[in-house]
């Protein structure tokens, strides 16, 4: 029999005003209490009393033994979520900078007070890939994990590659449809997918890892060059996080652009769409596809969390228990197209070796072989104005 839920919600933003579309046209074991907003003059469509500023009407309310944590902060998201489970309130939350940054700490959070704290929204919306990776392939060998996990980058790609769009106009139309923020770099820098990849990496391999130690580079330098040679070779671009274990003890994490050709299932997933693809050992090849943002497939996911605890739902970590000699590193060589512009840069950047240069006018590109860790080291001059890099497919 299903326990029932007295929710207290932090946020009503899109996701929250999804969730609650979803739960109205449900007979649930389930009664939302209280919302605490931020804003407490802004119109909302539920009664007034519903909601309040004030945190504690929910932390410190005995009758609420479920927090549903929806807001941008990840900071003051942490805080929340850290008193709720200390005082036995079980958390669903869709924050992914707040689990990838403190995820160990809320895992012994868990285990010390008896509470559970679930996040399917957190990565790739409606896509449940947290749970299965919990459960289905519990006792499975991974060998890598890769995908499409930022709606927001793909809708740009989409739009240049299948329109013909500058980046420019691909991401103010991003920006206009609310899939991009006015500041984009959280998505378009790589920023939003490597948080997810912690966390996917955690229920995979059984790791905590730092996401500030990951490398994450974006398509914010992407300019029509790479675009017209992307497009000579028949290829796509895509903004790719990756997981692989390269040896019995080792596993690599890292957020590149990567040139896709047409015979990778990812080449077809377009616009704000995600999709990830698990290899295995047993179960071999398998792809999941769906909505990786917006109120309604985030809210999905958000609920599916909810109805979980009723009936005492928790993740069980055990790949952190079984996995004790796997460890993250970067001792992994890639494939990897680099434009630039000065040719210092040349000098400063170390390849093991260099496959074609290219020289024009207004272009230069080399592609070659390059360590990991090398990039990780000069990640910054890498990155500046003029340059661009992405893995070559393999």
């Amino acid at each position: 029999m299903s326990k029932k839920l007295t929710i207290g919600m932090f946020g009503f933003g899109v996701v929250g005003q999804g969730l609650y579309d979803i739960i109205k046209t449900k007979n649930l074991n389930l009664e939302i209490k209280k919302f605490v907003i931020k804003n407490a003059d802004k119109q909302r469509s539920l009664p007034a009393e519903l909601f309040t500023t004030d945190a504690d009407s929910i932390l410190e309310d005995d009758e609420i033994n479920t927090v549903v944590e929806l807001i941008d902060d990840a900071d003051a998201a942490f805080e929340i979520t850290k008193k709720a489970l200390s005082s036995g309130k079980n958390v669903v939350s869709a924050n992914k900078k707040m689990i990838a940054t403190h995820l160990e700490e809320l895992t012994e959070l868990q285990q010390q007070y008896g509470t559970s704290l679930l996040y399917e929204g957190a990565v790739c919306g409606s896509i449940p890939i947290i749970r299965n990776l919990e459960e289905y392939y519990d006792n499975e060998l991974l060998h890598s994990i890769s995908g499409i996990f930022n709606g927001s980058s793909n809708y740009i790609l989409s739009k240049i590659f299948n329109e013909g769009q500058s980046y420019e106009d691909a991401l103010q139309k991003a920006q206009e449809l609310g899939f991009a923020e006015t500041n984009p770099i959280l998505d378009v820098g790589g920023y939003d997918p490597k948080y997810k990849l912690t966390i996917v990496a955690s229920h995979a391999y059984g790791l905590f890892v730092d996401p500030d130690t990951i490398l994450n580079l974006g398509i914010d330098k992407l300019n029509d060059h790479d675009i017209r040679f992307a497009r000579e070779k028949n290829f796509k671009i895509k903004l790719i996080p990756f997981a692989k274990e390269i040896s019995n003890s080792e596993v690599v994490l890292y957020v590149l652009p990567r040139f896709i050709t047409k015979d990778s299932i990812l080449y077809n997933v377009e616009n704000e769409n995600n999709g990830v693809l698990v290899k295995a050992a047993f179960a071999d090849e398998q792809f999941f596809y769906g909505k990786g943002a917006g109120g309604h497939p985030t809210g999905s996911a958000v609920l599916s969390d909810i109805a979980a605890l009723r009936y005492g739902y928790r993740y069980e970590y055990k790949k952190h228990l079984e996995s004790q000699e796997l460890k993250y590193a970067t001792n992994y060589d890639l494939k990897l197209y680099l434009r630039y512009e000065d040719e210092d840069l040349l000098e400063n950047v170390e390849f093991k070796s260099i496959s074609e240069r290219f020289y024009s006018e207004n272009a230069k590109y080399v592609i070659g072989y390059i360590s990991l860790q090398e990039i990780i080291a000069k990640r910054d001059i890498i990155n500046q104005e003029g340059n661009f890099l992405a893995e070559l497919p393999f």
